[in-house]
């Protein structure tokens, strides 16, 4: 009995040395930070999910923001730092790039395990995603954007005639902004109606919730690989599902056969892609990643800040009839409101902005510190930052800051206007960064703006939207998620305007 008694307690001290040995990292180092807890050191939520990890990130924050440029932090066991001044994010996004060019997730890809995602520009290191992100760039710039604005504008008729069958009723904008994204890029990526207007559960939409969302396998193998990074070289899991990866592989395969068969001429991201295969000798699977990359951009991020948008609309009627206004009056100057116009419009894009910033789809930012270097802690002190040190950008944070906006749980699209040089001057503080900032900046944003302006333009011209109690409020992130979308869905009602 004494024996086993040693025994189990010889093991819990192991266990509680194994995860607290660690904890004096930063202390030794001469940076503050926040006391650690066993086993989930200051982002309990990453293992309990009984709230996004956000608000983990955003009591540090708080705590020590003002006082110094960055902090430590535990991740589980693992040190990690949090940038708190909007100086050293730009220093680690633009000026010292070079020193944090990769993601913090990078090195987890796996080319021969998880072929599709290992190969998306994001998970991409060094001179590798150099190459991938110029193959890709001039897929995005304003002149092949506009040439897919028919098909946004065909899928905006059909979200229309889904709020007209729907209306009686309070929708949920989340989803209908998912189904409108989804048939979007489904057309613009793969010549394909998905049919989520008038399907309950399309395929591509299914696959693409599953995407998104890890699996409980998943969440297991981050939390182990937390505890014993070592295992990452011995169990090899995707982050795809492989019925996930199959399923975009085939749907690529059959895209590409169906266009060449029957001679088909569509200046859309296939069309790009299918040129670039051909110039460049581009595998299937390199496509495929491709795809799946415009894929999540225009799909997850782009209908959580359009619902967003729409929802805060409906919570301040009067900014919604100032975009009505400036929506007629456009229609009246020109008729239609087309590609060009579309970007004219100042009051749409100070809706869009202060959406952005409010209810910014992207929560956090994380850098892996890929060459040694030195930041200021305060004024005049220097700390080096040393090689694969994560140092991570609370985005959600900074847009909320009162230091830098003026009541910033405020909805207030003025705050943008013209008159105040729109987001430049918050930009060049970088306290304006819902893309990020820098040569890694969201490649897919120009696109992803003008398919969510299209749809709020369309919504606010043919309906008046209202609150509806259904809405949990105040809003709160959903636990587990990416990106921002709120516990119980964002609920509105739609009234028809003659």
């Amino acid at each position: 009995m004494f024996f086993l008694l040693t025994l189990v307690s010889g093991i819990v001290i192991a266990i509680y040395v194994y995860f607290t040995w660690h904890f004096d990292h930063w202390a030794k180092k001469g940076i503050p930070g926040p006391n650690a807890r066993f086993f989930f050191g200051n982002f309990p939520s990453n293992v309990t999910q009984s709230r996004n990890m956000v608000y983990d990130a955003h009591d540090i924050y708080q705590l020590y923001r003002g006082k110094f440029n960055f902090v430590g932090f535990y991740h589980m066991r693992a040190p990690g730092l949090m940038a708190l001044n909007p100086e050293t994010v730009k220093e680690i996004l633009i000026k010292k790039f070079r020193n944090f060019h990769d993601n913090e997730f990078a090195d987890m890809g796996d080319k021969e395990v998880d072929k599709m995602f290992s190969r998306n520009p994001f998970m991409l290191q060094g001179d590798e995603w150099k190459e991938k992100r110029a193959e890709i760039t001039p897929a995005f710039t304003p002149a092949r954007i506009k040439t897919m604005f028919p098909v946004i504008e065909d899928v905006c008729q059909r979200m229309n005639t889904y709020v007209q069958a729907n209306n009686k009723d309070a929708i949920e904008v989340r989803e209908m902004c998912a189904k409108y994204a989804t048939d979007v890029v489904s057309s613009c990526i793969f010549g394909l109606d998905a049919e989520s207007f008038t399907t309950e559960k399309p395929l591509i939409r299914e696959m693409g919730i599953k995407l998104m969302n890890p699996t409980f396998t998943a969440i297991l193998y981050f939390i182990l690989i937390e505890i014993l990074p070592f295992m990452r070289h011995i169990i090899r899991m995707p982050f795809v599902p492989k019925e996930v990866e199959t399923f975009f592989v085939n749907l690529m395969r059959d895209a590409i056969l169906l266009r060449r068969k029957n001679k088909i001429e569509r200046v859309d991201f296939l069309h790009y892609l299918l040129e670039l295969q051909e110039r460049k000798g581009l595998k299937d699977i390199d496509m495929v990643a491709h795809a799946v990359t415009f894929f999540l951009d225009g799909f997850e991020t782009s209908s959580v800040a359009m619902s967003y948008a729409l929802y805060e609309l409906a919570k301040n009627p009067d900014c919604q009839d100032k975009l009505r206004s400036e929506i007629r009056e456009t229609e009246r100057l020109h008729g239609k409101i087309t590609f060009e116009h579309l970007l004219e419009m100042p009051y749409l894009e100070q809706v869009m902005m202060e959406t952005l910033r409010l209810r910014s789809p992207a929560l956090l930012l994380s850098k892996k510190c890929t060459e040694s270097c030195q930041l200021e802690l305060t004024d005049g002190e220097m700390k080096t930052i040393e090689k694969d040190i994560s140092i991570m950008i609370p985005i959600y944070s900074i847009h909320l800051d009162p230091l830098y906006y003026e009541n910033p749980q405020e909805f207030n699209p003025d705050r943008f206007s013209p008159e105040t040089g729109g987001t430049k001057p918050y930009r060049e503080k970088g306290v304006f960064i819902p893309f990020g900032d820098g040569p890694r900046a969201c490649l897919g944003q120009k696109f992803a703006l003008t398919q969510v302006k299209a749809g709020i333009v369309d919504v606010v011209r043919n309906f008046q939207l209202l609150p509806n109690s259904k809405t949990q409020e105040p809003i709160v992130i959903a636990p587990g998620e990416f990106t921002s979308a709120p516990v119980g869905g964002l609920w509105l009602n739609f009234k028809e305007l003659s």
